[in-house]
Parts: C-alpha cells; sequence; structure tokens
C-alpha cells in the first residue's frame, strides 16, 4: 500500500541513463526521423521560395518572324501623287517628278526580329501574402510532427530496452534455477548410490532440468530478438551488443516518487495549427474580389533585317491591373467548403483532446496496477526464497522430501519470473505514461 500512496504519477528519471544515450543515438540515426526532418526542411525552402515572389523577376526575350502571302492591304499610293506629280513636272518642265506604283503590302512581318529584356514586379496581390503565411504555418506543422514522432520513438526504444533487460533478467532466473536442479540431481544420484533414494526422484530430476533447459533456449530466442528490435530503431548493426548498466531499482524508485505533470500534447498543436492554416485559406478565399497590380518594363530593339541602331533601340513600362468580376460563383463556393473545413478541424481538436486526456488516465492508473502487482510480487519473491532455504536445508538434512524441494523449487523459479516481469511492467507503464503525458524533454 506504501507504494499507492507514495505514487503521484511517472518516470522522469533525474539521472542520465545509458538509455537516454541510446535515445539521442535514435534522434540521430532512426530512418523514420531522418524521412521527417527532410519534410521539414523541403518546408523551410517552399517558404523561401514564397518570400521570393515578392521580388522582381528579370527575362531576356527574343523572337524572330518572317514571312509572306496571307492578308495584304493596298495602298493607293501611285493613284494619289501621280496626278499631282505630273501637274508640277508639267509647270516645272521637268521630269523632277516620276510616276510611282501602287503598294501592297503583307501583314507577315519580312526578318523581323524583337528582343528584349523584361522586369516584372508585383506591386499589390494579398495572394503572396496568404501563400506566404501558409507556408510558414506548414512549417511549424511539420516541426510538430517531427516532435511527435520523437514522442513515439522514445516509448518505443525505452519499451524495446526494458523488454531485452526482461529477457536477460529470465535467462538469469533460469540459469539459477538449472543449478539448483543440476544440484537435486547430483543429491539424488548419490542417495541412490547408497539404496537411500528412488529411480523415480532420479528422472524427475533429469524431467526438470530438460524442461528448465527449454525454456532458457526460449528466452535466449526472445533476448535475440528483442536486441534486434532494438537495433533496428537505432538504425545501427542488428546484432550490436546493447549496454546494460541501467539501475532498475533506481528508476523503480524514481518512478514512485515522481510528481503528477502534463506536457503539451503535439497532437493537439497539430489540430490547432492546422485550423490555424484552414483560417488563413479561409482569408485568402474570401479576398477574391481584391484586384492584382504588377508592374513591367521592358528594354529591347526590334527592327528588320537584323538592323540595330538608335531607332530600333526602345522601352515600355507599365502597370497591370486584374480584377475579378464574375467566376461563376466558384469564389464564395470555396469560402464555404472553408468554413466547413474550420468547424471540422475543431471538432477534431475537441474530440482528440478528450481522448488524450482518457489515455493519460488510463496510462496513470496502468502504473498504479503495476505497482501493485511489483509490491506484490516483491513480498512473494521474499517468502519463496526463504521457503525454498528452508526445504533445501530439511532435505539435505533428511527431515523434507524430494517432492518438497520440487514444488519448493517451482515457487521459487515462478517467484523471480513474476517479480523480473512486473518490475519491468513498472517501468513499461512510466514509459507509456511519459509518452501520453508528452513529459520527456525534446531537444
Amino acid at each position: 500500500m506504501k507504494y499507492l500512496l507514495l505514487l503521484l504519477a511517472l518516470p522522469v528519471w533525474g539521472q542520465k541513463s545509458v538509455l537516454d544515450t541510446y535515445i539521442a543515438t535514435a534522434f540521430q540515426q532512426n530512418i523514420t526521423l531522418q524521412q521527417k526532418s527532410i519534410q521539414v526542411q523541403k518546408a523551410m525552402l517552399a517558404l523561401k521560395t514564397a518570400q521570393s515572389l515578392y521580388q522582381p523577376t528579370l527575362a531576356f526575350q527574343g523572337a524572330y518572324q518572317s514571312g509572306e502571302g496571307g492578308r495584304s492591304i493596298a495602298f493607293p499610293v501611285g493613284d494619289l501623287l501621280n496626278p499631282v506629280y505630273s501637274t508640277l513636272n508639267a509647270l516645272t518642265r521637268t521630269t523632277q517628278f516620276p510616276q510611282i506604283s501602287n503598294v501592297e503590302t503583307n501583314f507577315f512581318p519580312r526578318n523581323f526580329y524583337d528582343m528584349k529584356v523584361q522586369s516584372t514586379v508585383p506591386i499589390f496581390n494579398k495572394d503572396l501574402t496568404y501563400t506566404k503565411q501558409l507556408q510558414s504555418q506548414n512549417i511549424e506543422l511539420q516541426q510538430v510532427d517531427l516532435s511527435m514522432y520523437k514522442r513515439e520513438l522514445v516509448k518505443q526504444i525505452k519499451t524495446a530496452y526494458f523488454q531485452y533487460l526482461l529477457s536477460l533478467g529470465l535467462q538469469k532466473v533460469y540459469q539459477n534455477s538449472l543449478h539448483l536442479a543440476m544440484e537435486g540431481k547430483k543429491i539424488n544420484q548419490k542417495l541412490l548410490d547408497n539404496g537411500k533414494g528412488l529411480p523415480a526422484y532420479l528422472l524427475r530430476s533429469e524431467s526438470e532440468i530438460a524442461q528448465i533447459q527449454a525454456q532458457q533456449a526460449d528466452a535466449a530466442k526472445q533476448s535475440e530478438s528483442a536486441k534486434m528490435y532494438f537495433n533496428f530503431l537505432l538504425n545501427v548493426d542488428l546484432t550490436r551488443e546493447i549496454q546494460i548498466d541501467f539501475d532498475t531499482e533506481k528508476a523503480i524508485s524514481e518512478v514512485i516518487k515522481a510528481s503528477v505533470k502534463e506536457g503539451n500534447r503535439e497532437e493537439l498543436s497539430l489540430l490547432a495549427k492546422s485550423i490555424s492554416m484552414q483560417e488563413t485559406v479561409l482569408k485568402m478565399n474570401e479576398s477574391f474580389y481584391m484586384p492584382k497590380i504588377n508592374g513591367f518594363v521592358n528594354l529591347g530593339s526590334q527592327s528588320s533585317n537584323w538592323a540595330m541602331n538608335a531607332k530600333s533601340t526602345y522601352y515600355m513600362l507599365g502597370l497591370q491591373l486584374d480584377i475579378p468580376i464574375y467566376t461563376g460563383n466558384r469564389n464564395t463556393l470555396k469560402v464555404k467548403q472553408s468554413q466547413l473545413d474550420i468547424a471540422t478541424a475543431k471538432n477534431s481538436l475537441d474530440l482528440t483532446a478528450k481522448q488524450l486526456n482518457l489515455a493519460t488516465e488510463i496510462a496513470q492508473k496502468g502504473i498504479k496496477s503495476a505497482l501493485v502487482s511489483f509490491q506484490s510480487s516483491t513480498k512473494s519473491l521474499d517468502a519463496a526464497t526463504s521457503y525454498q532455504r528452508l526445504i533445501e536445508k530439511g532435505f539435505t538434512e533428511g527431515v523434507n522430501t524430494y517432492l518438497e524441494t520440487l514444488d519448493a523449487r517451482n515457487q521459487w523459479m515462478n517467484a523471480q519470473i513474476n517479480y523480473q516481469l512486473n518490475q519491468f511492467k513498472v517501468l513499461i507503464a512510466a514509459a507509456a505514461y511519459e509518452r501520453e503525458a508528452a513529459l520527456y524533454p525534446l531537444e
């Protein structure tokens, strides 16, 4: 009961343990974490791209055209000027003013070029402002998602580490039990040789040894699997040895002494930022009636037959104004869709908050239950150890039977197994609560 009285909640271990070092390694090397980090970098580049839209653009443009035929226009310059020229020649009694022909010109230009440097700059465009704001919010969204996965990774690493330590503990229990079983077999063999034992006891000893060896082999297999999964999370060689200098008893005592705390759940922050992005989209859709103004400047040269001189060069500057008048009511429909998206996101935020509170409460109760079981298994182990020692001593002195000794050993082994299971259940439950309450400090 004292564990329940001392328990206020959670596993925030004070010491920097080997487990914290492994977590730091996973933060650097985990593949999924690296992928999410790349998404954050991409979001930052998208923001820089949105910021660059405010800057003027400069581009070189060139065109060449030449053609004949097609539509044409007739210019009766001869019919207009020849009578005048004839009168002037008659008055001056010269041929100074010759007769000219009518002119017919095609629309297609012949050997015409146009080369220019064009610069455009946005002067007023609300879409650019909202685009920049959305990209900035997207960075925050990706960063929160990264932190959220880090917390889940911490839980997985701690759970895998404790599972590995548990498998090693079970192997040690089976090893000790096997040693006692081997000693029991020797005693039974001596008793049988001296005519005081029974062959059945010897057979029972051999059966007990075989059973423990099978359990030991299964525990070794589980240990190897736990090692590979732990190294997989760290993205290192699967067969790499794991350091086990972790103070389990101190960790459990700190779980007991820890006070109730509550961090900021990234899931709620993620949904809140999602709502903020939806609100920005709504503002952008509502500003569809705002005009867009761009400025431009062209510096170039255009002429025929590649002539380039003072007459061919030119400049042109101006403004472009774009005001939407009618779009088939599409913009109004987009506004309504954005409003519904915001309402849906707010409902999701409320539901998620309640679900997270429930999960936190369940995780906290899980620690309490694990501590009760741990306390019970501690007492059971103490009792089983004392009982086993008494029976073993009595068997050696001929007071107790072999069956009593075998029963005492089984009780002792099971008590050790339960103790190992329950102590790591406490730490695994603490890791789960740490995840639900978002307590592990993230860099």
